[in-house]
């Protein structure tokens, strides 16, 4: 009896460990597969397979420090280092030069009290509070404007003054001689012999149309122009002299 209890403890620990050994058996046999196959002489070594591929319909996922803000362009970059240079200020450049007659309209931000039409008087001068006369005439209004503001910038802190020609009344040519309206033409633009003997009414049948003279005065120099109305009617417009200030033309 004993010797058969002793026998079926013998088979079932046979057993259990047979059992035993067929599970640990394939994960040593394969591992053991897998170094022989790495160490073998002009073989390759295996490489383990690749991560299972994401769904057609997956996201990417991007992180943050992956993330690289595109660059601008070379020229958008030299825009953006180069400030926009603001439009040059007139001083002495051409532009209209103020005369007697002439209305300004002077304004001072904030302060009606300076702020006024003033007419320039024969002597080219302006008076204006605080400052008294301004010489103006023969400057242009943005050099007026500078002279306003050194001055008054005493009196204002944080000056901010405006002047406009109100009304243009030193642009005057003198039409005389043989013509159907002699007298004083107003320029409200720029104005060329021809179109100031329209003004004046064109020329009577007694006029001498190819002696026509233009006295002119800029400064203390004095000059006469001939004007040929017979050559500027054929074309030859080099001859029809654009007007300036204070010229006469004279119509023999």
């Amino acid at each position: 009896m004993a010797k058969r209890r002793c026998t079926t403890y013998c088979f079932f620990l046979f057993f259990t460990l047979a059992a035993l050994a067929c599970a640990l058996l394939p994960d040593t046999v394969s591992a053991a597969r897998w170094d022989l196959w790495d160490d073998a002489d002009g073989l390759p070594a295996l490489e383990a397979p690749p991560p299972a591929e994401q769904g057609a319909g997956a996201e990417t996922a991007v992180t943050p420090e992956r993330v690289v803000a595109a660059e601008p362009p070379a020229t958008d970059r030299a825009k953006e280092s180069k400030p926009a240079s603001d439009a040059p200020a007139m001083e002495g450049g051409p532009g209209y030069q103020i005369g007697p007659g002439d209305i300004l309209d002077i304004s001072v931000w904030k302060d009606e009290a300076l702020s006024r039409s003033v007419v320039v008087l024969p002597d080219g001068t302006i008076s204006f509070p605080l400052v008294g006369k301004v010489e103006v005439a023969g400057r242009t209004v943005q050099q007026v404007r500078e002279k306003m503001v050194q001055e008054l910038s005493r009196y204002v802190p944080e000056l901010e003054l405006t002047i406009d020609v109100k009304q243009s009344n030193s642009m005057i040519v003198y039409v005389i001689g043989r013509v159907n309206a002699p007298g004083r033409q107003i320029l409200n633009s720029n104005v060329t012999v021809l179109q100031a003997l329209a003004m004046a009414g064109g020329l009577n049948p007694f006029a001498n149309r190819n002696k026509i003279k233009i006295f002119r005065k800029e400064g203390d120099a004095k000059s006469v122009l001939t004007f040929r109305y017979n050559d500027v009617m054929d074309g030859n417009l080099e001859t029809n002299v654009e007007l300036r200030r204070g010229d006469v033309i004279v119509v023999p």
